[in-house]
């Protein structure tokens, strides 16, 4: 309570701030009620994607446990071998682990540095496109190796690279820059740039579209504004495009962290031989050549765990530094 002292000035009961927060707290707790009563056919729609969620990602979780016990799929989980960490200790004392580890940083940071930063720039420059018809015509085309399977994508870069009849070796002798075909897919320190290329490739187009709606979404007066001072087009997409959509960049970047590296196996494992061992196998595959196909069930699953947790930290982190430095984040 408020009293005033006989000088005038207001003084406020020990018990004040104590009754105003839980004032504030009973406001709140109405407010949300009262929102979740508007929009009850939001939340309603949103339940199944909830219940989907929780089986397809929260519920499996249940099979960590299997990296903790030797385990056997015919025994019941009660008569299940508890081991503890051995498959972990296991795991850190294979030379393997630290070569798959070392090739899916590498090819998760070129992915991370070339492939997100691409699909930016072409989105600001496809927005600055005027004919409507060619602009259309340039975003389908783009975005439609999306669509095609990394087996028939593997089949195309494997054929443009080839020594016999490929288009990249034939272009190159033509021009005379080099005087005999290159066996690229037999060179391992070219491999990761070929997963890269050929990944940058395949998902350009389609990670430009949520770019290009961030843009459809700027104040057309901010450019028209920039006009009449003087400003040409270059400049406009510096100082308005490119911050227009720096929330969604931001976004779309701390996401992109958080997968650095769960990049899955597909291409390393189609792209991949045995020339190029040593440089193709990442965790994923890793995880399946020698735990799943092997009959190693608990340590395939503690890779597994390693990959899940390394992912949730980096996204943490990362999504703490932009919350400090830019007041930008996802949660």
């Amino acid at each position: 309570m408020e009293t005033l002292t006989p000088g005038g000035n207001s003084n406020k009961s020990p018990g004040a701030p104590a009754a105003e927060a839980e004032v504030g707290k009973r406001f709140k707790k109405q407010s949300f009620w009262r929102t979740a009563l508007q929009q009850k056919y939001l939340y309603l729609m949103s339940v199944p994607f909830i219940i989907w969620a929780f089986v397809f990602s929260y519920l499996p979780l249940w099979g960590w446990t299997m990296a903790f016990q030797d385990f056997k799929p015919a025994k019941p989980f009660l008569d299940q071998k508890w081991v503890g960490f051995k498959h972990f200790v296991e795991l850190f004392s294979d030379d393997r682990f630290y070569l798959a580890l070392r090739n899916t940083l590498a090819m998760s940071v070129l992915s991370l540095v070339v492939g997100f930063i691409i699909p930016i720039i072409f989105a600001v420059l496809l927005n600055e496109l005027r004919g409507i018809m060619f602009k259309r015509f340039v975003q389908t085309v783009s975005y439609l190796p999306h669509f095609v399977s990394w087996v028939v994508v593997a089949g195309i870069v494997t054929k443009m690279l080839s020594t016999q009849g490929g288009a990249i070796n034939d272009l190159l002798v033509g021009l005379h820059i080099i005087n005999e075909p290159i066996q690229f897919m037999a060179k391992g320190n070219w491999f990761w740039y070929i997963v890269t290329a050929a990944d940058v490739w395949k998902e350009m187009g389609w990670n430009t579209i949520i770019y290009l709606a961030a843009i459809t979404g700027i104040d057309q007066e901010q450019y028209e504004a920039a006009r009449v001072d003087g400003a040409n087009r270059y400049r406009q997409m510096w100082h308005i495009t490119l911050p227009g959509i720096r929330t969604t960049i931001s976004v779309l970047f701390i996401m992109a962290i958080g997968h650095l590296m769960q990049i899955g196996f597909e291409k390393q494992f189609l792209l991949g031989n045995n020339l190029v061992l040593e440089y193709s196998q990442v965790l994923e595959l890793y995880a399946l050549q020698y735990g799943l196909q092997m009959g190693r069930f608990s340590y395939g699953t503690a890779i597994s765990i390693f990959n899940s947790v390394v992912s949730v930290i980096l996204l943490f982190t990362v999504n703490g530094i932009f919350k400090r430095v830019s007041k930008e984040s996802i949660m």
